[in-house]
Formats: structure tokens, sequence, C-alpha cells
């Protein structure tokens, strides 16, 4: 019995240290910084990188909304990647005025391959940007992205992820969970870590990379979650990451649990991928470099899947000592609502609070804030059946609206 004591309060304090440094960290997104001096001053060549299977129902209003940018238009080019696909996607883009590539690869379909065959040639052709900028076919883009994209170059980042906002989130309470999901990264995990010094992560679409950046290995990823991959293998070689609150970039979120799921499960085996292939290296880089960036990352990594087992090894020792009699009933009950309280009922306060500092409307999401305990409990059991029986198949998002960037408020 003492052995089983000993085992919980060691879990209890991981679990404890993990989630103050957590909050120490996230309380540093109040903290309103002088913005950084501008190294440079001028304006910068990129490229707008859409990668795009089959995207024919919003394809156009993305191209609408990069057209708009508040950015000179001779600096600045749109490229789709029409990567395997079976509907007019190409013909809609380029009637748009896109610069359209045509990619059939039955074998290799994730956005990750359809970056690596763009990029490798414009790297051979030593093409002349000085950055690209990559988003999702869904996407609607605000008309200062590229401005103030150009401008996060000028201080001298070299890559950076945009504000990653949602333009559906009332649709549904699944839609709504997103937008609450991604509110509370933005702010919590994002801006407190470029404010401390640490490095935010690329999170999917609307970030920016110098091309400098990829030009001697190309866009070099191999696991379901290319974003995050290429986010740690930077952290690994000591880069840090940049953030940019004003770069929005609005996104559409699945409104159905079933897609959801599938999306979800997807993410989740990616992260175990990189779980698998980069925490021996994270480790390293700690020992080596010695900062707080490293080990951040590694934090990071290790904050999902391993915590997850490590609570519920402890809940099950509750278990192990009341049905042993080495605690009651009560101590039990109290033992259980100390990792359910803040798991499910805390992220709704924060997450009133994050709207509020934000000034998001709190009322159309009072029911994705009701629901959204209910969210977090369907990731919790996706990662669970993830690590049993990880799913690596990917399936298309339907969209079931058609949104243009004007019926957007930023």
């Amino acid at each position: 019995m003492e052995y089983l004591y000993i085992l919980k309060q060691a879990l209890v304090w991981i679990i404890t240290i993990f989630w103050l440094y957590q909050l120490v960290v996230s309380l540093c997104s109040l903290v309103k910084l002088k913005d950084k001096p501008l190294k440079i001053n001028k304006n910068h060549k990129f490229m707008a990188i859409i990668p795009a299977h089959n995207e024919a129902s919003v394809i156009g209003n993305l191209i609408d909304s990069l057209k708009k940018q508040n950015y000179p238009k001779d600096m600045f080019d749109i490229y789709v990647i029409a990567d395997n696909c079976t509907d007019n996607t190409a013909e809609i883009a380029r009637e748009k005025g896109a610069i359209v590539y045509e990619r059939f690869d039955e074998e290799h379909k994730t956005k990750g391959y359809a970056l690596q065959w763009f990029l490798k040639q414009k790297i051979e052709e030593d093409a002349p940007y000085d950055a690209f900028c990559v988003f999702d076919a869904d996407n609607i883009v605000n008309e200062n992205f590229i401005k103030n994209m150009n401008k996060k170059l000028c201080q001298g980042e070299d890559v950076v992820q945009g504000y990653r906002d949602i333009k559906n989130p009332t649709d549904s309470w699944v839609s709504s969970g997103y937008a609450i999901y991604y509110w509370m990264m933005n702010r919590f995990y994002h801006l407190a870590r470029y404010n401390l010094g640490l490095s935010p992560l690329i999170n999917g679409t609307g970030f920016m990379v110098r091309f400098d950046v990829i030009k001697p290995n190309g866009w070099d990823t191999q696991t379901l979650t290319e974003d995050i991959e290429f986010s740690l293998k930077r952290i690994i070689s000591g880069n840090k990451l940049g953030w940019a609150t004003d770069a929005i970039v609005y996104d559409e979120q699945p409104v159905g649990f079933k897609q959801s799921w599938s999306q979800r499960s997807r993410w989740t085996v990616g992260h175990i991928q990189c779980l698998k292939t980069y925490t021996k290296d994270l480790a390293k880089a700690v020992k080596e470099k010695k900062t707080f960036m490293n080990l951040d990352g590694l934090l990071y990594i290790l904050g999902t899947i391993p915590m997850l087992i490590i609570t519920f090894t402890l809940i099950l020792l509750n278990f192990i000592i009341y049905a042993v009699n080495g605690m009651t009933a009560g101590e039990l009950i109290l033992n259980i609502l100390m990792y359910l309280l803040p798991t499910f009922i805390v992220p709704i306060l924060v997450a009133i609070i994050i709207m509020k500092l934000d000034k998001k409307p709190i009322k159309p999401m009072a029911k994705g804030l009701l629901c959204y305990p209910i969210f977090l409990a369907s990731w919790i059991a996706i990662n669970i059946k993830c690590l049993f029986k990880p799913e690596t198949k990917w399936e298309k998002i339907e969209h079931v609206r058609d949104i243009k960037i004007n019926e957007v408020i930023d």
C-alpha cells in the first residue's frame, strides 16, 4: 500500500508542475509588449500557395480575398496546387487569376506531399520570391494579411504563424468547439510564448515561411501533421517561430461530429507520429542547447498522450487504493473531481475570459460553450482510440456554406 501512495504522489507532482508551468506561461499573453523594430523597410515578394483537392465550391472565395490584399499586386502571386482533383477546381482557379499546378499521385495525397512537390520545382527554378504563405482552400484572408507578414519579415522573422480565426463558429456545437479551441490556442499558447521569447507553432494554415529557409532541404515532412513536424524540427535546430496577431485567416471547420471525429483522429495520429519521431531529438536539444525554448517544445510533445496516460493512471490508482480500503468513498469522489473539474469545467470559464479579452460575441456562442466539455471529452476518447487503433486515412471535409470575405468581421 505504501508503494501505491508514493507512486500516486509522484504522479500528482508531475501533473501539478506541468499545469502550473502552462498557467504561468499562459498569463504572459496578458502582457502587451512593444512592437519589434524594423531591421529593413521594403516590400518583399510572396507566393500565396493553396493546396486544393476538389475544392471547387470554396476556392474562388479564397482567391477573391487574396486579390483584395492591401499590398502591391505585383509583389505577390497566387498559386493553386490542384492535387488529384476530379472536379473543376483547376478551371475555377485559373478563371479567378491564379497560377495552377495540377498534380496526380494516388499514393501521396496529403498537403505535405503537395507542398513538397510544388516547392521542389520552385527551388529548382530559383523562383524570385522572398517568402511564401500557405492557405487551405476553404480559407478567406483578411485584406492586411500579406502586409502584416511583410512587416514580420522586415523585423527579421523567418517563419510566422498568423491568427487562425473561424468563419463558421456558430454553425453547430462542433464548429463552436473548434472556434473556442483555436481562440484559446491563439492567445494562451502562441501569443503567450511569443511574448516570452519562446516558440509558437505552425498551426495548419495561414502561415508564412521565408523562402531561403526551405531551400536546402525542401519541404521535408513525413507525418500526417506536417505543420507540427515542421515546427518541432525548427525548435530542435534552435530556431524560434514567430506570431502575427494581425495577420488573420478565417478557416472553415466541420459542423458534423462524424467529420470532426475523423479529422481529429488524423491529427492525433500525426501527433503520435511526431511523439515517436522527435521526442528523443527534443530531449537531446534540451540537454545540448539548455534553452527554455527547447524545453517548452519538449513539454508540448509530452503534453497530450503522455499526460493523458499519467492522468488515467492516477484515476486507476485512486480506485485501487479505495478497493483495498485505503480511502473512503468521499475521498475517492473528491480525488476524481480534482481531475474532472479542471478538465471539463475550467475551460468554459477560461474561454469566456478569452472571448471577453478578444472581443468575441459570447451570446451566439452560448450553446458551444455549454457543449465544450463534450467536445473536449470526445477528443480524449479520440486520443485513447488512436493509441490502439490509429487511422491514417485522409477524408475530405465537406463544405456546407459559401462564405465570402465581406461576410466576416475582424
